[in-house]
């Protein structure tokens, strides 16, 4: 029923010489660019949208009503959302209160500051030394990057010296089970895919379930489980990913240790939505931030930190580029530096 996966690609298999997925470029080895620059990198389309326009405003001047009422709009337009904009600006007249601070001039670090404050609390480091296999299950709508993050994830927990196996839960998409692979061949580990035969139909959940046994028998430290995309009003589709983590259960009592969201920066306050429905079937553990370097209104991550100012998610990881290492742990005060430099 399940197809076990090595690194080392066979090119006499009919299914790995026909499938055509979907892999983005490998950054150059030879590159040695620093995170925080691929990330400033990454987001200078919203820093070039939101710098331009603090800039103006900030270059001098007295503060007053109309002052915040501009800074208002910019931050609104850039996708910080309501509650976090409201924050914000309730932040910096305790600041300029506080501090006495006449020019604005004066008010782009007072800004940072309070940006960095509010986001601070998502960033929360994943630790999957927890449990052995640490099982982590991968959830979001169609098109956020699920299986591309998956892969980076894969090369990431390998470079911190972990084992990892993937499996391919995503049963419902074309070329889904194909672009794992290609995944699992460029990360070298084994994935545990479903029949190639199309006339064969997989349940995921058992897929997952075989997977975590495997895991479990080899001694690997990560499992990465995909599974389908699907909208949040697709209300059976909904009950199924619940089912995929109950059997999950069944396979390790107390996995799946860790549920992910992946969340596409350009879908902007629709982000907030996702994270709702996702979180009240799933008891969402942690987010994954996608595509940031594709946006100009990159401001959704204080967005989903201004909807839940008590308890916010874990932003456990950003994406900011198309590189195989470009997917990292979130970082508050390396996040706004770079966004607004």
């Amino acid at each position: 029923m399940f197809s076990f996966f090595k690194s080392k690609k066979n090119p006499a298999d009919p299914d790995e010489t026909s499938a055509k997925p979907v892999v983005e470029p490998e950054s150059k080895p030879e590159e040695s660019i620093s995170f925080a620059s691929k990330l400033k990198q990454g987001l200078s389309r919203t820093r070039q949208n939101l710098g331009k326009q603090l800039s103006s405003l900030f270059s001098g001047g007295k503060i007053d009503e109309e002052l915040y009422e501009e800074l208002e709009t910019i931050l609104l337009t850039s996708d910080i959302g309501v509650n976090a904009t409201h924050q914000l600006l309730e932040n910096l007249r305790k600041q300029v209160k506080r501090d006495a601070l006449t020019d604005s001039m004066q008010l782009k670090q007072a800004l940072k500051k309070s940006l960095i404050a509010m986001l601070e609390p998502l960033a929360q480091p994943l630790d999957t030394t927890t449990h052995k296999p640490f099982v982590i299950m991968i959830a979001g709508v169609n098109g956020v990057g699920k299986t591309t993050s998956i892969g980076k994830l894969a090369k990431y927990f390998q470079t911190q010296g972990q084992s990892v196996l993937l499996a391919a839960g995503d049963t419902f998409r074309a070329a889904a089970r194909e672009q794992l692979i290609a995944w699992g061949e460029r990360n070298n580990v084994t994935v545990i895919a479903p029949d190639s035969d199309p006339g064969k139909k997989s349940d995921p959940a058992a897929i997952i379930f075989d997977a975590v046994n495997s895991a479990k028998a080899r001694g690997i430290d990560i499992v990465l489980a995909d599974t389908a995309g699907r909208l949040t009003t697709q209300l059976h589709l909904m009950e199924e990913i619940k089912k995929v983590k109950r059997v999950i259960s069944k396979a390790m009592p107390d996995a799946p240790h860790e549920v992910l969201l992946v969340l596409d920066a350009n879908t902007g306050q629709n982000a907030i939505t996702q994270v709702k429905a996702f979180n009240d079937a799933l008891n969402v553990t942690g987010l994954i931030l996608t595509k940031l370097d594709g946006t100009a209104k990159g401001g959704v991550v204080a967005a989903i930190a201004g909807q839940y100012p008590e308890n916010p998610p874990a932003l456990r990881f950003i994406g900011v580029g198309e590189g195989l290492d470009d997917l990292r742990p979130f970082d508050a005060g390396e996040f706004v530096e770079a966004l607004l430099d």
